[in-house]
């Protein structure tokens, strides 16, 4: 565990408990006697030459402005002397994503190896600093941080939650919104569910019906809509400055109506299907054996990996009862091909792991232990076990939204699990990293996203970042208790779980 502390001399009672209230928990964290305070005179400086240290210098000071009114320049220099001072080092030790933070009443130093480094370290700052820094409008108070230093670096690199936008559609300022406190808690993947039987969101210029038709409608019959390229495009950058990576995800071959209605040479039968508002799975696929079926996985792959920085593009492959074992085999693979082809490394669901496939595809574990054989074979695995991370999951058998087909997930249920352990032939060393799904069967607004998603959500990017060591529940809830105040301040709209004693 990190260090136990005792009260510092001259630092504030409120600015120590930020320190010891950190999410996710640093991996080493050395309480310092004082504080820095912040004030109208404060400046920011980042290393001379470096434009990307400057854009996140800048980003951070945006809302401290607002919150403390002060002016917070932003300026070239090496000087922490009353400032904070933005650097990078060479220090392979803190990988692509720690950071070093030394806090001191002169002045605040941040360090990095890499650029998403300052970023994470930004991040903590913002936790260090009172609630009200986190709101909108113009607030009074002392701005003050505590003294010590933070040496932090990631547990998993892929430390994610998946955004089901098919069931129902949620428009750019709503992801956007999510985002924001995805990168808040050191997330850094958002995989985006791109396409279902109820709808496909995403324009593909070559097969234009799929988002002008496929896309029309929703589960129960709600609004549908798509996103333009160029607002996915909006979304990927506005993602990638804050350290995420956009993960696309087209289903197939099932989970395809959505396709099938809009192209009638998709089907077997060759005869378009009806849209659908319902919410059974299982009964769609793609037609295997055709031709212009790889014609259209191999425009859709191609438009969409140059539309997406990000190495992976995802194929679904779960739930595909409709297509015949072997003829599912052969598609999989040869859809890996195809995506191989684009410059793109392929995910799927654990369903996949029935393939021959190459060691570089990714395979998400769901419901069972069926990725421990593509462990074998030297594949790597993505944890999303239903039962602990699925956010669609009701909290208690009476919340409104939600289902609960994995059980109750509770906030107490999604924290307290070690994915080393969770599936029995799968060590660390084979696990990627974890990712929360968020199913939208019943999800209409991003109010309702934010209920689901928050606070479970958190705890799962402490699992991600953190070391099972520093970790445990008794004192994990205490934490988050004291970071209501901080969604509040956000305006996130959270589920106040009473497993937890919030402030």
């Amino acid at each position: 565990m990190t260090p136990a502390t005792t009260p510092n001399v001259n630092v504030s009672a409120a600015a120590l408990k930020n320190q010891n209230n950190l999410i996710p928990r640093p991996q080493s964290r050395v309480p310092a006697p004082g504080m820095f305070v912040l004030t109208a005179t404060t400046a920011l400086q980042v290393q001379t030459g470096n434009a990307e240290l400057k854009r996140i210098a800048d980003a951070f000071a945006a809302p401290l402005r607002r919150a403390t009114g002060f002016p917070l320049p932003v300026s070239l220099g090496d000087d922490a002397r009353g400032n904070f001072l933005f650097t990078l080092v060479d220090d392979p030790t803190l990988g692509d994503e720690g950071y070093e933070l030394r806090v001191t009443a002169d002045g605040v130093a941040l360090r990095a190896h890499k650029p998403a480094g300052i970023f994470y370290g930004t991040q903590t700052l913002r936790q260090l600093l009172p609630a009200p820094v986190e709101q909108a409008t113009l607030q009074t108070g002392a701005w003050d941080i505590a003294a010590g230093t933070i040496r932090d670096v990631p547990r998993f690199v892929w430390r994610g939650t998946m955004l089901d936008i098919a069931r129902h559609f949620f428009k750019v300022q709503d992801v956007k919104r999510y985002i924001d406190v995805l990168a808040y808690y050191k997330l850094n993947r958002l995989h985006l569910h791109l396409s279902d039987d109820q709808g496909w969101r995403i324009e593909i210029k070559s097969w234009d019906r799929l988002a002008t038709h496929g896309g029309s409608t929703a589960v129960g019959g709600a609004p549908g809509g798509y996103y333009t390229q160029d607002e996915y495009r909006d979304l990927v950058n506005y993602a990638a400055e804050r350290c995420i990576q956009i993960i696309p995800e087209i289903e197939m071959p099932g989970h395809s109506n959505a396709a099938l209605a809009s192209y009638a040479e998709l089907n077997a039968d060759e005869t378009a299907r009806s849209v659908y508002t319902g919410t059974d799975v299982g009964f769609s696929s793609l037609a295997i054996d055709q031709a212009n079926t790889y014609q259209f996985v191999d425009d859709v792959i191609r438009e969409l990996a140059a539309l997406t920085p990000a190495p992976y593009i995802h194929i679904g492959g779960d739930e595909a009862h409709s297509t015949p074992d072997d003829a599912y085999i052969r598609f999989i693979e040869r859809v890996e091909k195809i995506v191989h082809a684009h410059g793109k490394q392929m995910i799927g669901w654990e369903e996949i792991a029935r393939a021959n496939l190459s060691p570089t595809t990714l395979m998400q574990q769901w419901k069972s232990d069926a990725v421990a054989d593509a462990v074998k074979r030297g594949a790597r695995v993505i944890l999303s076990p239903a039962s602990k991370v699925y956010l669609d999951m009701k909290y208690d058998p009476s919340t409104k939204l939600g289902l609960d087909w994995a059980g109750i997930v509770d906030v107490k249920t999604s924290y307290a699990w070690e994915p080393s352990t969770e599936i029995a032939g799968v060590a660390e060393s084979d696990i990627v990293g974890l990712e929360a799904p968020l199913w939208s069967e019943t999800l209409v607004t991003r109010a309702d996203i934010e209920y689901m998603a928050f606070p479970r959500l958190i705890g799962i990017a402490e699992i991600g970042w953190s070391p099972e060591k520093n970790r445990a529940w008794d004192e994990y809830k205490n934490r988050l208790a004291s970071h209501g105040a901080r969604l509040r301040a956000m305006g996130v709209n959270y589920f106040a779980s009473p497993q937890v004693p919030w402030e």
